[in-house]
């Protein structure tokens, strides 16, 4: 089977050990409080506008081409478009996560002449009691549409996040009609991330296993049921077990508002401060990275193992926040259980029963000072 251009451009990043795409948060404030959000919102020690750039410079150095900006809300530091210019002028592909919530004509102009390749908008439920509740903002709902519909006046591509929660699981195909009406792509989202200070009770807000069951199962959710349900498989070659089961810490990094290097969002094991040494030496030179680097799918004490290896979404970043990164995430073993109808490794040693993260087990994340 042939790769898609994108496939190979990461196969080849891989080959060469090249951090092909970054996420970068530029700020943890928000105008909006998602009660599933993991973020703290402290602004206070964020990267001032020159510290940034010279971070997109060396990025731009290291070979990285794709770039997203993101937050908190990036659009309420006043430096956003001039960073947004900046990184465009170095020609990274760039993508814009925002709520849209402070986005007018002048904004939406201005996105679109910055050649933006695409703005992520993450949007709750097509009711505003819903999604403004999810929000903590009053009127949040007709703002962030009234956002995206101005993107889309200036011919911007806009993608929306429908993440599933017990508030808002009802209202999905909603959602994703109106994401059809508004002529954007939709994606829906059934994972909720723990808090990076490792405090998993946001979990909590998720939808239950019946629920997650019922998603797997919709045709009018998932397009390709073929594909979503794959069968599991006994049988597991070794170019699969040689292999790694993210691109995060090979391909992909995450930077905090305060410098902070990590394989991804979703995976806050510390790696090095870009305000301490550059970004080419703590790709290349950190040991968290080289011993993230020196795990391999035959190296996952359960995972190895299990008959869902081959198509599951394990997430090595939730793992480590469980305490253990080379070990299971029991949030896609609950997806992937959903999906089959069949137990994973995990699940079989555990009585046959879903494994629940303790607080015993959890990484206490903090910032680097």
């Amino acid at each position: 089977m042939s790769l898609s251009l994108l496939e190979e451009m990461n196969q080849k990043a891989s080959d060469s050990g090249v951090a092909l795409a970054v996420h970068m948060d530029i700020t943890w404030r928000c105008n909006e409080r998602c009660v599933h959000c993991y973020l703290d919102h402290d602004g206070k020690g964020e990267m001032t506008t020159d510290e940034i750039k010279g971070v997109l410079r060396q990025l731009a150095d290291c070979g990285t081409f794709f770039l997203s900006i993101s937050g908190g809300e990036p659009l309420l530091r006043r430096d956003c478009f001039e960073i947004l210019e900046y990184a465009r002028a170095l020609r990274f592909n760039v993508k814009l996560k925002t709520n849209a919530v402070m986005i007018g004509p002048k904004e939406a102009e201005r996105i679109k002449k910055l050649g933006i390749a695409q703005v992520q908008i993450s949007l709750y439920s097509h009711r505003p009691e819903v999604h403004d509740a999810i929000t903590k903002l009053p009127g949040s709902l007709r703002r962030t549409i009234n956002g995206i519909k101005l993107l889309k006046e200036n011919g911007v591509k806009v993608s929306v996040t429908n993440v599933l929660m017990k508030f808002n699981n009802r209202d999905t195909k909603a959602v994703k009609q109106l994401a059809q009406e508004l002529g954007v792509n939709y994606v829906v989202d059934p994972t909720i991330t723990p808090m990076l200070s490792g405090d998993r009770s946001v979990v909590n807000l998720g939808i239950n296993g019946k629920e997650l069951e019922e998603f797997f199962r919709s045709q009018d959710l998932l397009e390709d049921m073929a594909e979503a349900c794959l069968p599991v498989s006994e049988a597991v070659d070794d170019d699969h077990l040689d292999g790694y089961s993210c691109s995060a810490g090979h391909t992909l990094a995450y930077i905090n508002p305060f410098g902070d290097v990590y394989p991804c969002v979703q995976f806050p094991m510390p790696c090095g401060s870009v305000r301490r040494q550059s970004f080419r030496d703590i790709w290349y030179e950190s040991s968290a990275f080289t011993t993230l680097r020196d795990i391999h799918i035959r190296d996952l004490h359960t995972c190895s193992t299990c008959s869902h290896t081959t198509y599951c979404s394990r997430c090595p970043g939730l793992a480590y926040i469980q305490g253990d990164m080379r070990g299971p995430s029991y949030q896609d073993c609950e997806k992937s259980y959903a999906r089959t109808g069949v137990p994973s490794a995990a699940m079989l040693r555990n009585g046959g029963q879903l494994p629940v993260a303790t607080s015993a087990g959890l990484v206490q994340i903090s910032r680097l000072q």
